[in-house]
């Protein structure tokens, strides 16, 4: 075990863990952040995206010892209220059905718009791909960037 702090959603966290747990146990099971979600945990699914330092990541294979001082955003933290124009879009889309795989797929539409604010539908795919829906939900998904883009 080790301690690490983490600078996790703008705040300082502290935890005691193994160096090698992967973020994604460690925002779950130790710092009660539960938005982001366990898929497949070989980051080929996008349901644990978190952001990096600005780069949407995948959590379930970064592990703790590995973040150093990079900023940390969880679903939780992307905005206080649930505003971020991507959260909105994705409202009014009504964007998920099951929602499982919804942080992940958000946090990735937020990364790709934070870097490019006016993607195109190509754009768009290459960001997104790598995050699953087994809903099928990948139009609106497409349509709810699109619309967070415009706002």
């Amino acid at each position: 075990m080790a301690n690490f702090t983490l600078n996790i959603n703008g705040k300082k966290q502290e935890v005691d863990v193994d160096p090698s747990t992967p973020v994604l146990w460690v925002l779950r099971d130790h710092l009660n952040l539960v938005g982001t979600k366990y898929g497949c945990g070989i980051a080929q699914c996008g349901a644990c995206t978190i952001h990096v330092d600005g780069n949407a990541t995948r959590s379930c294979m970064l592990t703790v010892s590995s973040v150093g001082n990079q900023e940390i955003t969880t679903i939780e933290g992307l905005s206080e209220n649930g505003d971020h124009p991507v959260q909105k879009a994705w409202l009014e889309v009504d964007v998920p059905q099951c929602g499982y795989c919804q942080a992940g797929q958000i946090m990735s539409a937020a990364a790709l718009l934070e870097k490019n604010p006016n993607p195109t539908d190509e754009e768009i795919e290459m960001a997104m791909n790598g995050n699953i829906c087994r809903c099928g939900t990948y139009l609106r998904i497409r349509k709810a960037v699109k619309m967070a883009a415009n706002s």
